[in-house]
Parts: C-alpha cells; structure tokens; sequence
C-alpha cells in the first residue's frame, strides 16, 4: 500500500470518528430534558401517631340473666329493638312463685292463730302462778304447786317465743318469695338496644349458682375503641392523647376522641406481645356497629412551626443525621446538605440547610424512559 492510501485510509477513519462523535452531541444537546416533581417548603406542623387496628365495643353493656328458675314465658323484644330502663322485656312462668307466697301465707296464719292461744295460756299461767304465790303464805297451797304453776309459765312462755321465730322465718319467706315473683319480671336495667338474644321463649332456664343469660343489652350512643398497640409503641401513649380512627367501610371520616387508659394486662398473639389502648367516641347517627373493624390512630407530641419536607426528598446520607437533598432553582438542579430533625413515616423536620420558599425535588421522570 502506498502512502498516498494510507494517508487516505486515515483521513475517512478520522471523518467516521467525527461524525460518531457529532451525532453523539447532537443527541445530548437535543435529548429531552428529566421532568421534576417538586415541593415548596413550607413551615407547618410534623404530626407523629402511633397506627393500630382496633375493634368497635359499646361503652356500656349488660347481659339481662333470669334469677329464678323456671320457663321463659314471654319474650317481648328482637334483636335490634332499642328499649328504655325499666320497660319489660319477658316474664317467666310465674305459678311457681305465686304458689309459694299462697302456701307461706297459709302458714303464716296458722302460726298467728297459734299465737293468739299461746298468749292466752301464758296469762292464764301468770294468773295461776299469781294466785298460788298469795295462797302459799295463807298455806292453801303447797309449795310444790306453786313450783308446778311457775314453770307451766315458763314453759308457755318459751312456746310463744317458738311461734315467734317460726312467724319471722316464715315472714322471710313470704319476702323471699314475693321477690322472686317480681325476678319473674325481667325488665332492662337501663335503655340501649338488643344485640344478642341467648333464650328463645318457651325455653326452662335454671337459676342454680348463676343468673343465665336471656340476651345482652348495649347503649350504642358511645362507642368504646380497643386499639391492639404493639409493646415498642405502647411505652409512647398515655391518657389524654388526641386519638382518631377510621372504618372499612368509610375511610374518609375521622372519628375522634381522647385517649382514656391503656389496659395493664397485655395479650399474647403468636408470639408477639400487644397492649388496648382505648378510647370513646361519641355515635349519634348509630353509623357505628359493634365489632367493627377500626383504623386507629394516636396522636404523639408534635413540632409545630418547623419546616418539613418529604422523606422521599432525602438523597444520600452524609453524616450524622446529615442527607443531601436537591433543590430547583431557577432551572437548574442545586444540591445541598441539610441537618434533620424529628420525623414520622411520611415526613422529616429540617433543622439546617433549608429556607422557607426553597423549591426541593421529590422525584423525577424522563420523557420516553420505558416504565
């Protein structure tokens, strides 16, 4: 190859490599440019919660019991009527109960007839003890009738005090059973709705040790939250903190309320250890229901007035508490550290490095970029 061909040679791979090299610029100059999502910073407050899930119990609830025996004569209400105190919600068969006040009574008058003729044997042994101590000294008597008359008086004496106790024991007795006349009566002991009924009517209950349950009364107008809070969040909750909770069924609505205590014996669920923290809501409208499932959350302290950002507007770490993050400005990109502050699942606080209107960049995407 002569030398003219490879000066030649040379000079069209040079060309090539500029036009590589062209192409390459021009492709960079002209790519499109990465489009930013941005936040302004702005001052406001960085709100710390602990998340739990919950369960939905009325505040106040009470299981109706019979305290007698007998069969459930009549059931007055469903489930899901609402009744007020002292309405009657079902009898038991009261024959019992009556037969027995009938048969007391019976016995009572018996012993109050015995009475009256014990009374009058004990003053006619007075008189007869009377009249033998007078004879005695005019020694018409012997003394042995006058020991006789004495203790005919004594014994009459002790017998209208056996009539006495069999009267107070029957007596209680007739109170007893008048009592269990009126237990035939179930009445509620305060208003609220039925929401479980636990013996259908025409069933026999058996007031033995317990009082068996006829069904269960709730006063749904207060909700009570029992918020399962795992054992490394509880030993940051204490009553008085701002509490709130949503339901399944309508996340959008807020129910909130003031945490009133946290239940000192914990629960033990496949193997990790949770604690119920509870509060009250108010349940005018009756939307909530009991055993509904609830989002709660519990407000911790605070910083308010401080300035927060994103933490997916955090860069790289580095220091001690220290990230980088990027700022746009005026069409460029700027980078800066900053020194951060308290922080919750979504947000940090800005100690140092950022000023009030600085524009910081959250994320970004590139026009064309295949997802």
């Amino acid at each position: 190859m002569s030398i003219r061909d490879k000066i030649k040679k040379r000079y069209l791979l040079a060309l090539l490599l500029l036009a590589i090299a062209g192409v390459s610029v021009w492709h960079t100059l002209n790519a499109p440019l990465p489009h930013y999502q941005t936040l302004i910073v702005r001052k406001g407050e960085l709100q710390k919660n602990v998340m739990a899930t919950g369960k939905l119990d009325a505040v106040r609830k009470v299981d109706v019991g019979a305290q007698v025996s007998g069969q459930l004569k009549t059931l007055s209400v469903s489930i899901g009527d609402k009744g007020k105190k002292d309405q009657l919600l079902g009898v038991i068969n009261p024959e019992q109960a009556e037969n027995q006040i009938k048969e007391v009574e019976a016995t009572l008058m018996e012993l109050r007839a015995q009475r009256l003729q014990a009374i009058a044997e004990q003053r006619l042994a007075q008189l007869t003890l009377s009249r033998n101590r007078q004879l005695v000294g005019k020694h018409l008597v012997s003394q042995q009738e006058l020991d006789t008359a004495a203790t005919d008086l004594a014994v009459k004496e002790a017998q209208l005090g056996i009539i006495d106790a069999q009267i107070k024991r029957n007596q209680a007795s007739l109170d007893t059973a008048k009592t269990n006349l009126d237990y035939t009566r179930i009445v509620a002991p305060m208003s609220g709705e039925v929401t479980q009924i636990t013996t259908l009517q025409g069933q026999t209950v058996i007031a033995a040790q317990q009082a068996p349950n006829i069904l269960t009364l709730a006063d749904l107008s207060t909700m009570l939250v029992k918020a399962q809070v795992s054992e490394a969040d509880v030993i940051h909750l204490k009553p008085g903190q701002h509490a709130w909770f949503t339901v399944l069924g309508d996340p959008l609505t807020r129910y909130e309320g003031t945490l009133k205590d946290i239940l000192p014996t914990p629960e033990k669920v496949n193997d990790a250890i949770f604690y119920y923290a509870r509060f009250e809501v108010p349940n005018p409208q009756g939307v909530l229901r009991l055993d509904m499932t609830a989002q709660v959350h519990i407000q911790l302290d605070g910083v308010k007035n401080a300035l927060t950002i994103p933490l997916a507007a955090l860069g790289e770490a580095t220091g001690d508490n220290r990230y980088s993050v990027r700022l746009l400005r005026n069409g460029e990109v700027k980078t800066r550290e900053v020194t951060l502050g308290a922080r919750n699942d979504t947000e940090v606080v800005v100690a140092k490095g950022l000023e009030e209107g600085d524009e910081v960049i959250t994320g970004e995407s590139h026009p064309g970029a295949q997802p």
